[in-house]
């Protein structure tokens, strides 16, 4: 089984993936990792802030990663906000059977209602360097992620009054 993570920053990718090795004890690839590694390494002239860019590049690499843990019957978490939002068009019915999508987002009220313990939380799996998030710019980017994955047909978990009940409703 793949288990495929991604939406918005701030929307606890990280911790999610992270508690899912934890109860399933499957592995996980951040492709934040990945991003810095092949950007550290010179393989690439992209930046950390070169999105969509990166979405473009490093999609076809970590596609190829899924298809070949699936052929080899391994268990995978992956994790980013690198994943295109038509993404299953990448992949035949041989292997998106063995795919489970989740996407995180979280509702305009809750960013709002939230925003301090947003910010609080953004180094819990990993230490950040801190961005500069604003409430505006957290809105426009959960609902980029909610419009575009909801237009491609994908459900998409919106946290929207209380963060620990939607992630239970993930891992139960």
């Amino acid at each position: 089984m793949i288990i495929l993570i991604t939406g918005a920053s701030h929307t606890g990718k990280t911790l999610l993936a992270q508690r899912m090795l934890e109860a399933y004890q499957y592995p996980y690839l951040s492709i934040d990792h990945l991003k810095m590694g092949l950007i550290r390494s010179g393989n690439t002239d992209l930046t950390p802030m070169d999105d969509d860019a990166l979405t473009e590049y490093l999609w076809p690499i970590v596609r190829e990663m899924i298809k070949t843990a699936i052929e080899n019957h391994q268990n995978l978490i992956v994790e980013g906000c690198y994943i295109p939002f038509d993404w299953r068009k990448d992949f035949d019915e041989r292997y998106l059977p063995s795919i489970r999508f989740i996407c995180l987002a979280m509702t305009d009220q809750y960013i709002v209602e939230h925003f301090a313990e947003i910010r609080e939380h953004g180094s819990e799996i990993e230490h950040r360097l801190e961005e500069g998030s604003t409430v505006s710019g957290l809105k426009a980017e959960n609902r980029k992620y909610i419009d575009g994955f909801r237009r491609a047909g994908e459900q998409v978990t919106l946290i929207d009054t209380d963060y620990e009940q939607a992630i239970r409703e993930i891992i139960p």
